[in-house]
């Protein structure tokens, strides 16, 4: 351990914090030390896996968007006032320990704010801050309902249940965990100590490795760093809901009991694969007795919270966090922690539950970086989802066509899914997949630097494996925000296949885009075993027509008057999520694969529909920002 005084704050480097089974967690500790502060202090801390002592990108500001110490952050607290502690979790960086990710968190994080309440620096309050994984190790801890723990700050994670997000989803392996296992193993301690490791890791063609699934234990580009590769197959062969999931770092859900009387803000982006996972929450603390949550969500890919784009759309300057819901991330997360830790009380009008911004309504030109100006607003809500919300049917008709009223007759359509050559993905909610996948949104066109795409380049649409179904242009501006739920009857050649809907805002042509603009809003994916329970799945049966339900990510859109309403149906979204085999072959295992003869019925029966959110007329008064 260390001691530094730097500019009025007392910094402890790697202090040594014992867990229960005696390893030992490096820990940075930051006290204020000037301004005539004796303490105790009220003491926030952050556990992560990325280095305590590491610079992030997420927590640049729009006016410096340099990366940024995280010391730097912990200092900037301190100097407010707060004790803060940052932490390296188990098997990362200078802490002791094997890393499996996700699991343990839950009691070292009990251990780590067991040890903060013993030390003489805390006045017995704290709070817990960050995001993406450090956001996951805030709900696992609290499952464990942990002495002194008064307030949280989750940004972009903390699975609500990662068998639905974050891991999996609709069933299929979210291959972001591939990429993410990959670029940290390279950071793992045994990379560290041994130069032949980092080397072998480093050597992998990851995008080669892709081209060349099904991988399995021994032969994958993790196959150099073990530990890695183990966790990894771990999750993606536990394809049933079982008791691996219900684990308290991976299933929030399961312990919203142990949230009440915690106030928690949750804040994530449309464009982050933890944005279902943050309503979830959401609704499932606020539902408590004595539940205090709030919620924000902006048009936002992952903790890229100060930027007014997302992929090649842009919102206006309106989208960014900072000058709209505080003058920066710091200053926000500062306001919740000096309401809930130091007793400041806010103004009603600055404490909605619920404050989201509405994407659509600008100008739909090109803006001098090139990106479309899909505009939009902040509003504000007093729960989730909005009161007075009606969720309206869109039917799907076989003419290719959205409709407000179901099909009169019984009509199918088909397609053929060939798992050697899925559907490349194109932006989405999507985090750690670089460089074979980006976030935000996209025209639905495939290019030469599109991972997966094949000549000839063009239009989603054109695909002979992708369904196209289009409302009329709209007569009027349509707003929809919440979840959105997609129906449909299906039929398959194979045991088990997938099916894939995306939600799109299809602009008309204009001068700057003369063949329209097809801008993907959310997307989700249904692995047909689980279409009955994601406890006991089943194989489909010869001739089998079947009900199922994709629940993408939720949205907020303005579909302006002249754009149309588009759903596109497939099998396939690759490399976001794993492909399907259609042979029934246990997850995560390699072996044959073989075409699926997919359909989609529409019938009076058989009403195949997309279910959208639609806003109710009066809104909540005026747009917080214009």
């Amino acid at each position: 351990m260390t001691s530094d005084d730097i500019d009025g704050v007392k910094i402890l480097r790697s202090v040594k914090v014992e867990m229960r089974d005696g390893v030992c967690l490096a820990t940075d500790i930051y006290l204020p030390a000037g301004n005539g502060r004796p303490g105790p202090f009220p003491v926030l801390v952050e556990r992560t896996p990325y280095g305590k002592h590491k610079e992030t990108i997420r927590e640049r500001t729009a006016q410096d968007p340099r990366p940024v110490k995280r010391a730097e952050i912990a200092s900037r607290f301190a100097r407010r006032g707060y004790a803060v502690v940052v932490q390296d979790c188990r098997g990362r960086y200078a802490s002791e320990g094997r890393f499996k990710k996700y699991l343990g968190e839950a009691d070292d994080g009990f251990d780590t704010l067991a040890w903060v309440g013993q030390q003489a620096w805390c006045n017995g309050r704290i709070g817990t801050y960050g995001m993406s994984y450090a956001g996951h190790t805030q709900t696992a801890l609290v499952s464990q309902r942990p002495p002194g723990l008064a307030a949280m700050f989750i940004e972009c994670g903390g699975f609500a249940n990662a068998f639905r997000g974050g891991i999996r989803h609709g069933g299929a392996f979210e291959l972001k965990q591939a990429t993410w296992a990959h670029k940290n193993a390279l950071e793992s301690g045994a990379a560290k100590r041994d130069p032949a490791i980092h080397a072998a890791l480093a050597a992998e063609d990851i995008g080669a490795w892709f081209a060349a699934m099904p991988w399995q234990r021994g032969h994958s580009p993790l196959r150099s760093a073990p530990e890695y590769e183990s966790y990894l197959f771990e999750q993606w062969e536990h394809g049933s809901f079982d008791d691996y999931w219900r684990q308290p770092e991976l299933y929030a859900a399961g312990h919203y009991d142990t949230f009440d009387g915690i106030p928690t803000l949750l804040m994530c982006g449309w464009w982050d694969p933890y944005a279902q996972t943050t309503t979830d929450n959401y609704t499932g603390i606020s539902q408590r007795e004595r539940g205090v949550a709030r919620m924000i969500l902006g048009p936002w890919t992952h903790g890229e919270r100060s930027v007014s784009y997302a992929g090649d759309v842009d919102f206006g300057p309106a989208a960014r966090l900072d000058g709209s819901l505080a003058e920066n991330y710091l200053a926000l997360r500062a306001q919740w922690f000096d309401r809930w830790l130091q007793g400041e009380t806010p103004a009603p009008a600055e404490d909605p539950a619920v404050r989201y911004f509405r994407m659509g309504g600008g100008t739909g030109t090109r803006t001098a970086q090139g990106r479309l100006d899909h505009g939009g607003c902040w509003r504000s809500a007093s729960d989730w989802p909005l009161p007075g919300t009606e969720f309206v049917p869109w039917y799907l008709h076989a003419d290719g066509t959205l409709a407000l009223q179901p099909a009169e007759q019984d009509d199918v359509l088909a397609y053929t899914f060939d798992p050697a050559n899925p559907v490349p993905t194109i932006g989405g909610s999507i985090t750690s997949g670089e460089p074979l996948m980006t976030a935000g949104a996209y025209d639905q066109r495939t290019h030469e630097n599109l991972f997966g795409a094949r000549l000839p380049h063009g239009p989603l649409a054109e695909r002979e494996d992708v369904l196209v179904f289009e409302s009329p242009p709209l007569a009027q501006d349509l707003e929809i925000t919440g979840p959105v739920v997609i129906k449909l009857w299906i039929s398959s050649s194979a045991p088990d296949t997938d099916f894939t809907a995306k939600l799109i805002d299809l602009y008309p042509p204009s001068a700057d885009y003369p063949q329209g603009y097809a801008m993907n809003l959310t997307d989700g994916i249904l692995r047909c075993r689980y279409r009955r329970s994601w406890e006991q799945p089943e194989l489909l049966a010869p001739g089998e027509v079947a009900e199922i339900t994709i629940e993408p990510m939720p949205t907020s859109n303005l579909f302006k008057k002249g754009h149309r309403i588009r759903l596109d149906i497939s099998s396939s979204n690759f490399p976001r999520f794993d492909v399907n085999p259609n042979t029934g072959a246990p997850e995560g295992s390699a072996g044959p694969r073989q075409t699926a003869r997919n359909r989609i019925h529409m019938a009076p029966g058989r009403a195949s529909q997309l279910l959208l959110p639609v806003a109710p007329a009066s809104g909540f008064g005026p747009p917080d920002q214009a």
